[in-house]
């Protein structure tokens, strides 16, 4: 299963931690954007260029550090179609530097547009007989507050074409509680969607005891972690809220198993602006991401039993 090669690329790097790749322009560094907009002008296309040399750079510099990214389409699809270019090719280096690749889209829908999205992400399209893939990515995250209609066709997708998903759980902002927090029945929401989760992951169990579906849950409430971490003992934890967004190494722990296994800890803005803190210059970035990079590294595997 595809949560195999997580696990395996995990293991091999000793590091339970994956680059987000969601690149506003103001973080690209200044002379980048202003090379890029001297060849195509300071215009969608300009910004593109821009990010994706950042991008390029900032994989170059981490791709033996982390075991994933995690590109998050918005940050693309609000630069129009060579934004989706950029996510593409972004997707592509990746893979090509032997990276598993997460795209954060957190779709969802029911029926046949949930079979379109699926397929999209994870499995072919057919063309007149012909099937090729969209997107070629290893796992998406998906929202699963639709029920299970709309969940299983990407379960069905993992298990043909050998994927896996993140469903979002217990997420890690400020309002998550305002709905995921409520109780039903006896239990509160967020348990209720572990249930389903564990349900949806029954029967995609793979050779590191993993299953096929995962979970997002944030760094930010790790008392609700350590609740979840109880309910779904076999599904992979996707930890979001690990720096800008306030959690510290000892907030993720709960997110673990006994085994040091079962979470990886996303880190964006912390990774790709590291250039920004320290003394470092813009010229630096990519050196900086991997120092950041690998500072995380080492931070997490040591509170990590």
């Amino acid at each position: 299963m595809s949560v195999d090669l997580l696990v395996k690329k995990i293991k091999e790097k000793g590091n339970p931690s994956v680059a987000g790749l969601d690149p506003k322009i103001d973080y690209v560094p200044e002379y980048i954007r202003k090379k890029a907009y001297a060849e195509y002008g300071q215009n969608l296309k300009g910004a593109c260029a821009a990010i994706w040399e950042f991008n390029k750079g900032l994989i170059d510099a981490l791709y033996d550090i982390v075991p994933a990214v995690k590109p998050q389409s918005a940050f693309y699809e609000m630069y129009g179609l060579c934004g989706e270019t950029v996510l593409h090719k972004t997707i592509q280096y990746a893979k090509e530097k032997g990276l598993y690749v997460i795209l954060d889209v957190k779709r969802n829908d029911i029926g046949s547009t949930a079979e379109a999205y699926s397929k999209a992400y994870l499995g072919k399209t057919a063309v007149d007989g012909v099937e090729e893939e969209a997107f070629g990515v290893d796992c998406v995250t998906v929202n699963p507050y639709l029920g299970t209609d709309g969940v299983m066709p990407f379960v069905n997708d993992c298990k043909t074409y050998d994927k896996a998903i993140f469903a979002l759980v217990k997420t890690s902002n400020p309002s998550s509680g305002e709905l995921q927090d409520l109780i039903a029945g006896s239990a509160h929401i967020y348990e209720k969607v572990a249930e389903c989760v564990n349900k949806w992951n029954a029967d995609t169990i793979g050779e590191s005891g993993y299953g096929a579906v995962g979970a997002v849950v944030g760094a930010t409430y790790p008392e609700q972690a350590a609740a979840l971490r109880k309910i779904m003992k076999q599904s992979y934890f996707l930890v979001p809220g690990y720096g800008a967004q306030g959690g510290g190494a000892k907030d993720v722990v709960p997110c673990f198993n006994c085994d040091g296994l079962g979470a990886i800890v996303n880190s964006s803005r912390g990774i790709m602006c590291a250039y920004k803190k320290g003394g470092w210059k813009e010229e630096q970035f990519a050196e900086a991401a991997r120092a950041e990079a690998i500072r995380m590294r080492d931070e997490l595997t040591s509170v990590i039993k």
